[in-house]
């Protein structure tokens, strides 16, 4: 049995726990630069507003004071979300973190009579506690048990837990759950299916194997096995990203070319970071340097350029250089830039690393290594004390458009809540 846990509406739920004030408002919080909608309150989903939609389409709304809007505030989200995942952490013998707002509970071991009781133990604690409130979901596989925390959290007399247990529940679960909504099923794949005549899971369920295989790989013949009970994914380590990117739009158009190295400097740092997380490293860094496609009075740019590593690497000063030296060999100027990234690819275990045959380079890029656990150790905290002096001095997200973005609440001193 799995136990998946899942902050209902993460993004503004963390706005709210700290501004009780929003509760039972229709709130929005926006992408970077205040582009899109990326998170609804379920008020603000009853008012219609959808995943994605562009914010000059609802400004009117905030205008008249019918809805609530704030600015994405990652530092906060990523706190309380740590917050959420040490109270998982000290309950059961271990989790696995699946996004910031989510994370599976391996209960192999525990009293399975128990289990119920104290997930909902979970869901009273974590919202006294940090104000997130949470849906759990159990059943026999992972699949199953996201499933059943949407059931969770759709359904109040659930109390925020929802067990799958028996083969009767399951096919009950399966029958209400739209096809589109199965994790592993994605946006692409849905509608081929529900072409096909498949519209719930259950529909999913009842198309043989072979089908299955020659239709969605094998991807979706272990969706398939999932959805039945038969674990298929709960041994299979998560798979290696085959590339990890970091880009911005920006809040204004940039032409001069060191305002634009400091930002790739960022971005690759970032994407250093990740590849030392994941315990991974990339052979191949591409920059790219876009501009305004919306505004075609402008001329328009869309370049990218990459670099191949003799060695695969993952401490931030190759990186780094990498991506400038990619960035050099696509800059033009004259050209109003609006977006930028770095992409790193080529990804393998950090443990498989092979020097080339003529390295002359290894000593220096075990200084830099060393250089980058550096970082590591001390930027834990989530705040960039060490940075590259190629990098911009500050937090990343300078420059970036963030006109309704709340307090640092649980981060910054300056930002503390007053109590009058």
């Amino acid at each position: 049995m799995y136990a998946l846990a899942d902050c209902n509406n993460f993004f503004v739920s963390c706005e709210r726990a700290l501004q009780p004030q929003l509760e039972g408002k229709p709130v929005v919080v926006l992408s970077n630069n205040d582009g899109c909608v990326v998170a609804r309150s379920n008020e603000a989903k009853a008012m219609g507003i959808k995943m994605g939609t562009p914010f000059f389409k609802v400004k009117d709304l905030v205008d008249k004071g019918l809805l609530t809007v704030r600015s994405s505030n990652y530092t906060l989200y990523g706190d309380l979300s740590s917050r959420v995942m040490s109270i998982l952490s000290g309950a059961v013998p271990r989790i696995e973190v699946y996004s910031i707002d989510e994370a599976f509970l391996i209960i192999e071991g525990m009293d399975m009579t128990k289990i119920p009781g104290l997930c909902h133990d979970l869901v009273f604690k974590i919202r006294k506690w940090t104000g997130i409130p949470v849906s759990i979901g159990i059943a026999e596989t992972k699949t199953l048990a996201k499933l059943a925390s949407h059931f969770a959290k759709k359904y109040k007399g659930y109390h925020g837990v929802c067990v799958i247990d028996t083969p009767e529940k399951r096919e009950k679960a399966l029958s209400l759950t739209p096809v589109g909504d199965i994790w592993g099923v994605g946006f692409r794949m849905a509608p081929k299916l529900e072409k096909c005549g498949i519209l719930t899971a259950l529909d999913l369920v009842r198309r043989p194997k072979s089908w299955i295989e020659k239709t969605m790989s094998i991807t979706g013949v272990r969706t398939w096995m999932e959805l039945q009970g038969i674990d298929a994914v709960a041994d299979q380590d998560r798979e290696r990203r085959q590339s990890i990117c970091t880009s911005r739009s920006f809040a204004d158009m940039i032409s001069d070319e060191k305002e634009l190295s400091l930002r790739v400097s960022d971005f690759a740092a970032m994407c250093a970071s990740k590849l030392r997380r994941e315990h991974s490293a990339a052979y191949k860094i591409s920059t790219f340097a876009w501009t305004n496609s919306f505004r075609q009075d402008l001329a328009q740019y869309y370049p990218t350029g990459t670099i191949h590593l003799p060695v695969a690497s993952s401490n931030t000063p190759e990186i780094v250089q990498a991506a400038l030296r990619a960035l050099r060999m696509i800059y033009k100027p004259g050209f109003q830039y609006k977006r930028a990234g770095v992409t790193v690819s080529d990804i393998i275990d950090a443990g498989d690393i092979q020097a080339a045959l003529f390295d002359f380079d290894q000593n220096l890029r075990d200084k830099q290594d060393a250089i980058s656990r550096v970082m590591d150790s001390v930027n834990s905290s989530g705040r960039q004390l060490l940075r590259m002096a190629t990098q911009r001095p500050g937090h990343y997200a300078d420059g970036i458009r963030r006109d309704y973005c709340s307090g640092l609440y649980s981060t910054s001193w300056t930002d503390l809540i007053k109590v009058h």
